[in-house]
């Protein structure tokens, strides 16, 4: 290593090795083009996408109507906030990793300590949030 460069240490490890092509996942986000992105990568790892439910009306149905495993879900929808769609999920027992701009101050208060991926995100970073927090 070159004088003056220090390694990088992550604060958790990757897992990118790890198969998730056994997951559905649901996507909850209103951003086109970031929709159609978490889209593309989980496609490529095998995994089956269910949305994306684009406002909180949309997930709710889509969480009544069932069929996923675990759901990324943005914390803004069109100026509308997710803690109904949050709950929902929590209620039924569905693990959620939030995606968000907004830093942790925007996470609902009731969900604070559920994951959070930071945009904009890698797709190693979905994926090693899927592996770490799927269901068992």
């Amino acid at each position: 290593m070159p004088a003056g460069d220090s390694p990088v240490v992550a604060s958790e490890p990757a897992v990118t090795d790890a198969n998730i092509s056994d997951l559905t996942v649901l996507i909850v986000e209103d951003e086109p083009l970031i929709a159609m992105s978490l889209e593309d990568a989980l496609l490529d790892q095998g995994v089956t996408c269910l949305g994306p439910a684009g406002s909180v009306a949309a997930a709710l149905g889509m969480i009544e109507a069932g069929g996923f495993d675990i759901a990324l879900l943005d914390v803004n929808l069109r100026g509308e906030r997710v803690d109904a769609v949050a709950d929902r999920l929590a209620a039924a027992g569905i693990p959620f990793i939030f995606t968000t701009g907004h830093g942790a101050e925007g996470l609902p208060d009731a969900h604070r300590t559920r994951p959070v991926i930071g945009k904009p995100f890698r797709d190693v970073d979905i994926t090693d949030a899927l592996v770490r927090h799927r269901p068992r």
